[in-house]
């Protein structure tokens, strides 16, 4: 009998180490109940899709769970076919700070850059 060894499969999103840092930075001032940061993309903005990242009280069966040094960090089961091979970083300077995408399944994004398409 021969022993099936299952490979893991690859996170939907990979998380810089200064997303993960920042990551790790909201679950310590999360407030209480928190189990983790969640990533999601509801439809806004004048593209169809927007990227938001939420405190979140429970996991949900269907959510994309990645540990991370700082504390769990989810994706929104329904946003995983949008966000497949995408990089989120954290990029700060002396005028704005917010967590930033490189997805490689948009197809067009608005000029503010608030919202994508698929």
């Amino acid at each position: 009998m021969t022993e099936t060894k299952i490979r893991q499969r690859p996170a939907a999103v990979i998380l810089t180490p200064a997303a993960e840092a920042r990551v790790a930075n909201l679950m310590a001032s999360a407030p209480e109940g928190t189990v983790g940061v969640k990533l999601s993309t509801p439809r806004r903005g004048c593209s169809g899709l927007a990227y938001s990242v939420d405190y979140v009280s429970e996991a949900h069966p269907f959510d994309e769970r990645i540990e991370t040094p700082g504390g769990t960090f989810f994706i929104d089961g329904g946003s995983v076919l949008y966000l497949i091979g995408s990089t989120m970083d954290w990029k700060e300077d002396d005028f704005t700070a917010g967590f930033v995408f490189e997805n490689p399944n948009a197809k067009g994004s608005c000029g503010c850059g608030e919202s994508f398409t698929v």
